[in-house]
Formats: C-alpha cells, structure tokens, sequence
C-alpha cells in the first residue's frame, strides 16, 4: 500500500507554532520597551500612595486636623496660582517616575582594585615573554595598558581568576611546546596553585584562554554501568571531553556523568590496558573495579604481586580462575593462559577454514589482570625462574583475536622492570595520582591540556585510549570490602556486584559412596592447576 503524506496543517502545524511564538514573544518585547515609561510612572504613583499612607497612619489623631487644613490651602494656592495646576502634574509626574526607578544595585563595570592589581601583575609576568625590543607597537610593555592584553576575564568570590582570555602578539613562538609550558607554568603560579587550570591556544587569532576546572567527583560508588558487552567503564571525566553519558545513582538521587569507555574485544584498536601510579593512588581501586565489570561477561585470572590480599574477595567466585599471590601459582596461571590464548587461535582457525563460526568456548572473554607484576622479577631472578612476564608474550601479542585483555598495573618506581612486551602492546594507558607534566608526556604519548597538580584524591589520574585525547579520569570508588577502613555505604555496594561463590565439584559427597583408601605417595606429575581447567 502506497504511503499517503499527512494532512498540510499536521506537517506545517509545529513550523506556523513556532512562528506564532516567535511573534508574540517579540511584540510583548516591543510593547515592554514603549511602555517602560507608563510602567515606571504608574510603580512610582503607587509608592507615593503607599507612602501617604505610611504618613497618615503615623500621625497622631489630634494632629490629623492641622494637616488637612494645611493640605487643603497648598492644593487651593496651586489651584490659583498662573499654570498651577499643570506645574503640580508635571512634578507629580517626576516625582512618580523617579520613585519608580529600578532600584537594583547596578553591577560594577570592570575590575575592583584587588583584582586589578592582580591582572596588572600577571601583565608585567609575562611582558618578558610577549614582547621583542624591534617590536614599533608591543602589546606588551612595562606599564603599558592591560586592557588591550586582556580582553575577557572572570573572578571568584575569593578575587582570584577563574577565566581568562590573553592575547599575544604573532611572533609568539605558539607552535613550540616548550614555549607554550613556559607561559603555562607562569600563567599557573601567578593565577594560583592547586588548582587545575585549562588552556586553549587558538593559534590562528593569537589568543590563548584560560579556564580553572572543577574537581572531578569522588562520591561515585562502585555498581552496575549501563554498557554493551566490550565495554569497560575506566572512571568519569568533564562534561563536554566525551560524547555520551552513563546513568548512575548516588544514593536516592540519580544524575548523568561523561565516562571513559575502554572498548576490547576482537575489533579493538587498544585490547590491552596499562595503568601507572604511585602507591596509594588507586591502581589496586581501578584494577578491582575492572574485574567486577568483566565477570559480569567474561573470567578473569588475577595475579597480584604485592601480596596484600587486595583481591582476596574474589577468590572462589564464579567466573574468577585464578587468584595467585605466589610466584609459583602466577607462572602456573600466566603458562596456561599462554596455553589458552593459543588453544583459541587454533580452534578459531580451524573453525573459520572449515566455513563454521568460532566455537563457543572461544567466544567468552577471558581477562588477565596483574597487580605489580615487576615485584616477581627479583624474586624469579633470585630463585633461578623466568620472569612471568615473558609469559604475556602470546596473551598480548594474540589477546585481541583470542579473546583474551591484559590489563597491568605497576608502580612508578618500577617502570625500567616492565617487559618490552607489556611497553609496545599496551595501547590503552592511564596514569593515577600526583604526577608531573614529564612524566605524564611520556608515558601518555601526549601532553594533557590541564595542570597536574600535587594533592589529588585516590583513583584521580588521566586516560589516553590509543590517539585520542587525553583525559581526566576519576576511578568509581571500589575498596577492598575487607579492608576495616572502608565506609559502609562503598563496602556494601562492592559486595553486591560479587558473583556467588563456586561450589567444588567434589564438595558433596553420596551417602552411598564409600570414601577411598589412601593413595599410596608417588612422584608429583606436572599438570595444569585444576582451577583452570
């Protein structure tokens, strides 16, 4: 059946609304405007009233006499006197219009005196910066006029700056990063510290914005995120830096925050991830809530060598294979993940040039996680065993088609120990705690366009996924449960997101079987740990 339009007035109903809207609008404006005058008279004839009122009810009764006669001759003189009466209305008339004056304290125009010597003071800063002595009209000299240099600015309750728009003259060299940290740093220490500061060079115009962000909020507990199978919620960054939002719920309340979505799996262009931080910046926090988040989908194997019991609250559930703590248990999980990633590969191939879909046992992401592995390399080294990151070979080289997501979280002081392996295949980076522009540069790839800072709260960092761009990251909040300073609210949210412990296939036994007689003692067989298989 062929499709008829709709009806003209249902199709260009909603355009002559809005066009009706738009008219009315602008008439009631124009009318406003031409009846300004009559509105501020008739406020000002209504106070005066009021006022007269105020009067005759504050005079005393035996007073109220006098004051009519005395009335009463003023209007009879006004009355007589030449052009009396239309004097009287002409000063009624003023008399109204400027007691129905907008009475609102007018905002200030332009800076007070405190915040203008502060502009004044970061106007000379930088004058060595901006000028040059061959320059015939520097923007910049000392005691020239800031208002030329500073175009835009805002200013806290505190008068200290919160919005700035600088100009510069062209022969700035803007296309340096060297020259653009310097005038960062500076702009950061006269502006304030500890605080983020953003800045935005427009090269094109020669002008460089300044802008202090807001704190990331730390009050996000751990739950279940609204994502696609693939998806990894990493932490939350500024509105606007990413283009969707993620539901949460925060208590009673809920609210829309931007997050850092990590995408793995077999069309991932970063499969694997690679966290930096120093000690107590919130790895451990981010590496738990990744694991929580991959159980819902996959299994997970977690190798954790710092041996605090970080992850003991995942040992036995579903879905987790591994936790191991011990350099023996970590070669032995790392050797048949090894043995996993190729099993796959080789079914998937099998399958694919037999003309059938993978199989199913490959379909199931398998997650490793690994909490400092650089603390085995003195202790393998020690003992005479291989590092176990030269078991991450084949598991990062092959996850992505496998099915298999490195993720490594280490220390600052411990980088040289990282393996080749871990370095190059690690495209997905994330950096927690106080860290300098350097170290973020050149662990990122990238500069961050804001200023770190030296105070920051647990799990607050930066993210760079691949080429994109860098970004500010703060962790949900995903403690320990077991840990004794944990608040009840995060320990409570952790231990809702756990999957139910695994029952042992061996734990019930028939009342009818009869338990067997003791195997006589033979020499240890190698063979795969059975929480593996």
């Amino acid at each position: 059946m062929a499709r008829r339009p709709l009806p003209r007035i249902l199709s260009t109903g909603s355009a002559q609304i809005a066009r009706s809207r738009e008219l009315a609008r602008t008439a009631a404006d124009s009318a406003t405007d031409v009846l300004h005058p009559l509105i501020t008279i008739t406020r000002g004839l209504r106070r005066l009233a009021s006022a007269g009122r105020r009067k005759w009810a504050d005079t005393p009764k035996d007073k109220r006499g006098p004051l009519l006669f005395l009335v009463a001759s003023v209007i009879l003189v006004v009355a007589l006197a030449p052009y009396g009466p239309l004097l009287a209305v002409i000063t009624l008339m003023a008399a109204a219009a400027w007691q129905g004056r907008d009475r609102a304290p007018s905002a200030p125009e332009g800076p007070d005196e405190s915040q203008t010597e502060r502009l004044k003071s970061l106007y000379e800063a930088l004058v060595p910066y901006f000028s040059a002595p061959e320059d015939p009209a520097p923007l910049y000299a000392h005691g020239g006029e800031w208002e030329n240099a500073f175009p835009e600015y805002e200013f806290d309750a505190s008068g200290r700056v919160t919005s700035l728009t600088i100009r510069y003259p062209a022969y700035f060299t803007d296309g340096e990063p060297e020259a653009r940290a310097r005038i960062e740093h500076l702009l950061t220490a006269k502006s304030g510290r500890g605080r983020e500061y953003r800045f935005v060079w427009d090269e094109e115009g020669n002008q460089l914005s300044l802008a202090v962000l807001p704190p990331l909020p730390t009050d996000i507990a751990a739950q279940r995120f609204v994502t696609a199978p693939g998806e990894t919620v990493l932490g939350f960054t500024d509105p606007g830096e990413v283009q969707r939002t993620l539901p949460l719920t925060h208590g009673e309340e809920q609210r829309d925050m931007p997050p850092v979505v990590w995408r793995t799996g077999v069309r991932s262009t970063e499969p694997h991830l690679l966290v930096m931080g120093q000690p107590g910046s919130g790895t451990s926090t981010l590496l738990r809530s990744i694991a929580l988040q991959a159980l819902q989908y996959g299994d997970v194997v977690i190798v954790e060598g710092g041996a605090t019991g970080e992850y003991a609250c995942l040992t036995g559930r579903d879905g987790v294979l591994a936790v191991e703590c011990a350099l023996a248990g970590a070669l032995a999980s790392l050797e048949w993940a090894a043995h996993e990633t190729e099993r796959r590969l080789i079914a998937a191939n099998r399958a694919r040039q037999a003309g059938h879909p993978p199989p199913e046992d490959t379909k199931r992401p398998l997650w490793i996680l690994l909490d400092r592995p650089t603390a085995f390399a003195h202790l393998a080294a020690t003992d005479g065993h291989r590092d176990p990151q030269s078991l991450l070979q084949v598991p990062l080289r092959h996850g992505r088609a496998a099915n298999v997501t490195v993720v490594v979280a280490d220390q600052f002081d411990s980088a040289e120990l990282l393996s080749d392996a871990v370095r190059q295949h690690t495209r997905a980076r994330a950096v927690l705690g106080p860290t300098t522009s350097e170290q973020l540069t050149a662990f990122l790839g990238a500069p961050p366009h804001t200023t770190p800072i030296t105070q920051v709260p647990p799990g607050r960092g930066y993210a760079r996924l691949g080429t994109g761009p860098v970004l500010r990251l703060q962790v949900p909040a995903t403690p320990d449960p077991y840990d004794d300073a944990t608040t009840d609210t995060h320990r409570q949210a952790v231990l809702e997101l756990l999957p139910p412990r695994t029952t042992p296939a061996d734990s019930e036994q028939q009342p009818e079987q009869r338990p067997e007689p003791e195997p006589v003692a033979a020499e240890p067989v190698a063979a795969e740990p059975s929480h593996l298989s």
